[in-house]
């Protein structure tokens, strides 16, 4: 796994895990159980959800790439003939 989580992070997760299926599936799990499910996701969907942001990220150096450029084509100079 490329995520790394502090423990404190993963507490809060697992807990949030165990209330969402509490409150979504009426249905009570160990923190082991919720833990397993936090693997799972960090496996499986995790590196979905990276890509994406990795995608956004490049498009938006693009924009601001573009922009810095069109910035600095305002310094040139005209040029008398």
């Amino acid at each position: 796994m490329f995520i790394k989580l502090t423990k404190e992070q993963q507490e809060l997760m697992i807990s949030d895990i165990q209330y969402f299926f509490s409150q979504e599936r009426d249905e009570e799990i160990t923190e082991f159980a919720a833990e397993r499910v936090l693997d799972f996701i960090k496996e499986s969907l995790a590196p979905h959800f990276y890509n994406a942001a990795v995608h956004d990220v490049k498009h938006v150096v693009e924009q601001q790439y573009a922009s810095l450029e069109d910035e600095i084509l305002t310094l040139e100079r005209p040029i008398k003939r």
